[in-house]
């Protein structure tokens, strides 16, 4: 008995090839549209949850506010004067006015840029350091693998906060009179020294479950070099589990800079951004609760948008999900 699934595709020598194809095709619609990868179908699945909109339009509107934040409020967030301190909200200021007399709604549109570069920078150095690290452990193995692995194993180790305080307070304590660039520089230097190795265990196992498939045997039989297989058939298969955690972790480090600057170790005035805020104000929160409660508003909605981002893309990238 012949294989029905090799006769509809080889044909027997002889045969009119219209022969072979008008049954297959006879009374059924033909289609024009091209098939899908995986990131088509989760864009085609994202389209369709209202999760995704709101938090995609959230998150929009946050970028928006730290690339011009003088479309949202004109106002001066650094300089103010002494005779508007503590006053309560009114229509010269929104939010009403710090103990040093500033717009605390300018204030807290302008803390958006601090602590939203912070977040991406140190997102996009940590999946560029744990991605690579993952490829070269995964792809390579034997020695490679154990030492990469034992090398995040130390940095697992540290706790996140207690790590962070020892790197920021030796290099940017008290006196030590670093510049705005350098003060941010150090908050991202340590967010991603402290956040590399999850990355790099996501990318390894994506390696090690991909490395074998059958297309990158047949690419290594044909000759393709490290490099090859690497860029264009490992990394494309492995990004999914990267986009995912990439996302959610944008919310985290925009929680972990806002705690780190709220404990006096993160970035510091004259930056701008919602931990500063919050740390400012908790000294006069039942005079002025409102100098604690609009940035942490702020600062709770945009984690959340990242975070709800994250859910959605991992709900439509894995197909156990939909």
């Amino acid at each position: 008995m012949s294989d029905p699934s090799t006769a509809s595709i080889v044909s027997t020598p002889g045969a009119h090839p219209t022969d072979s194809a008008a049954p297959a095709t006879a009374g059924q619609p033909q289609s024009n549209e091209k098939p899908r990868g995986l990131l088509g179908d989760a864009w085609r699945d994202l389209r369709r949850k209202p999760l995704f909109w709101i938090s995609a339009t959230l998150i929009v509107i946050f970028l928006l506010m730290a690339a011009f934040p003088a479309l949202f409020a004109p106002g001066d967030a650094v300089n103010g004067s002494l005779s508007r301190s503590l006053n309560k909200p009114s229509a010269d200021g929104w939010f009403g006015y710090d103990v040093q007399g500033r717009d605390v709604y300018a204030r807290v549109i302008y803390g958006a840029r601090a602590s939203v570069i912070v977040a991406l920078l140190s997102v996009t150095g940590t999946l560029l350091l744990g991605g690579a690290m993952g490829i070269i452990s995964g792809y390579r193995g034997g020695w490679v693998d154990g030492l990469l692995s034992r090398i995040a194993d130390v940095f697992f180790g540290l706790p996140f906060v207690l790590g962070a305080i020892v790197i920021l307070t030796t290099f940017n304590g008290s006196g030590s009179g670093n510049s705005k660039a350098e003060i941010m520089g150090l908050v991202i230097a340590s967010l991603v020294v402290l956040s590399w190795p999850v990355v790099m265990r996501l990318m390894r196992s994506s390696v090690l479950s991909t490395k074998e498939a059958d297309y990158i045997v047949a690419a290594r039989a044909l000759g393709a070099g490290t490099g090859r297989i690497i860029l264009k058939h490992l990394l494309p298969n492995c990004l999914a589990p990267l986009l995912v955690y990439g996302t959610i972790m944008v919310g985290s480090f925009i929680g972990a800079e806002a705690t780190l600057s709220f404990l006096g170790v993160g970035l510091k005035s004259p930056v701008v951004s919602w931990g500063i805020m919050i740390s400012d104000g908790k000294d006069f929160i039942r005079v002025a609760p409102g100098l604690v409660f609009f940035p942490a508003a702020f600062l709770v909605t945009a984690v959340l948008s990242f975070v709800m981002l994250g859910e959605a893309v991992r709900e439509a990238l894995d197909p156990k999900l939909r």
